[in-house]
């Protein structure tokens, strides 16, 4: 049995064009998704049963978490298929699977069923996920798997650059959401170039908007620099994984959770999308 865990403002519920979905959608409090891959990555650097990803999403549940987002590699480096099976048991809100477009990995999609599938670019030799799906370069095969995974009933959401093109690509493959890759602000060394990647993510999330796409934030955010991205508007929910389990270390999974939902939910509002 599969439960419907969205908002009932939520775009995917909503026709594009409807205004006051719109605006509720655009004013609503931001949501935390716990990704918990690197409870994971601990484990497997000593090939044992601790510590485990499936406990540390219940801890997250219990400290707020909005969605538990976890990505089941192709090369299996981290989370494991028993994971995978023992979250979409246990966790009781919004479940996000990050994945490949992978035939291999769609099949067990298909079968699993959690509430939302992201697809992402996966290289063996990458520490983590860098930059965003070429939903331009692979239209036809990304449209494949989304097509798949709309007529199992799971919400489709594509990680991309925020890059207008991208966006367009992604809402004509079929997405329901866009996870924008934060990186270019996460990664910037200067204030002009911070600058440049929150003028570049505002312009995304606006063509977002207009395409009909909810859209989300993600990679690299930590507790030092999530509150100019969490003060722009229309971003509806961020997936933040690193930052949160290395203060966990010292804090604890449900205070590390709460300290970061805190600080996305009040972050101050800046201008309006596409203001100037």
């Amino acid at each position: 049995m599969r439960f419907n865990l969205l908002p009932a403002h939520s775009a995917y519920n909503a026709h594009p064009s409807d205004a006051l979905a719109r605006r509720l959608l655009d004013t609503r409090m931001p949501l935390l998704g716990v990704n918990i891959d690197h409870v994971a990555t601990v484990r497997q650097a000593r090939g044992t049963d601790e510590p485990d990803p499936v406990w540390a999403a219940v801890e997250a549940e219990l400290g707020g978490a909005d969605s538990i987002t976890f990505h089941l590699r192709e090369d299996r480096r981290h989370i494991q298929d028993r994971d995978a099976r023992l979250l979409r048991e246990t966790v009781s809100v919004k479940l996000n699977m990050e994945m490949a477009i992978a035939d291999e990995i769609v099949d067990i999609a298909v079968e699993l069923l959690p509430t939302q599938c992201s697809l992402v670019p996966e290289k063996r030799e990458e520490l983590t996920t860098e930059g965003g799906l070429d939903v331009v370069t692979h239209q036809s095969r990304v449209a494949a798997a989304v097509r798949r995974l709309r007529d199992a009933k799971i919400i489709t959401n594509a990680f991309i650059e925020p890059i207008p093109d991208q966006l367009r690509a992604s809402a004509d493959a079929g997405f329901h959401a866009v996870e924008l890759w934060t990186g270019g602000y996460a990664h910037a060394r200067t204030p002009e170039a911070r600058g440049t990647a929150i003028a570049e993510l505002r312009k995304a999330i606006a063509v977002g908007h207009e395409l009909g796409l909810e859209v989300h934030g993600g990679h690299g955010l930590t507790y030092r620099n999530i509150t100019p991205i969490a003060a722009l508007p229309g971003l509806s929910e961020f997936n933040i994984g690193h930052s949160i389990v290395s203060r966990a270390v010292f804090v604890g999974m449900r205070k590390a959770v709460r300290e970061m939902k805190r600080l996305i939910q009040t972050a101050p509002p800046t201008r309006e999308i596409g203001s100037r």
